[in-house]
């Protein structure tokens, strides 16, 4: 089985690809040509379908549905520029730091 992170680049390259294909035959490219918004609405809406197959307990549907987020997380970043690399920069500045202690640095909403 191949490591979350080839998946992950492949994915992403797979996406950044459909980028300019023709909406009409690619659903990766119907969401980029219908904007970020749409694209935010979509993971949104994945992303309640894992909490609500994570609250049932059932393993399959939340490993599929979570596919379902992580695939529409990568189409959102696309859509608004943002690259793994950016995500990863993010994440590696926080490594090592306890989560309330980096939640506390952002300051209240």
């Amino acid at each position: 089985m191949p490591q979350f992170s080839e998946t992950l680049d492949r994915l992403a390259a797979t996406i950044a690809a459909r980028k300019g294909a023709d909406p009409a035959t690619s659903w990766t490219a119907k969401l980029l040509s219908e904007g970020p918004e749409r694209c935010a609405r979509k993971f949104g809406e994945e992303a309640v379908e894992a909490v609500i197959a994570a609250v049932s307990g059932d393993k399959d549907a939340t490993a599929s549905e979570s596919a379902d987020v992580i695939y529409h997380l990568l189409v959102l970043l696309a859509a608004t520029g943002v690259s793994l690399d950016d995500v990863a920069a993010k994440l590696q500045a926080r490594e090592g730091r306890s989560g309330l202690e980096e939640k506390a640095s952002r300051g209240a909403p």
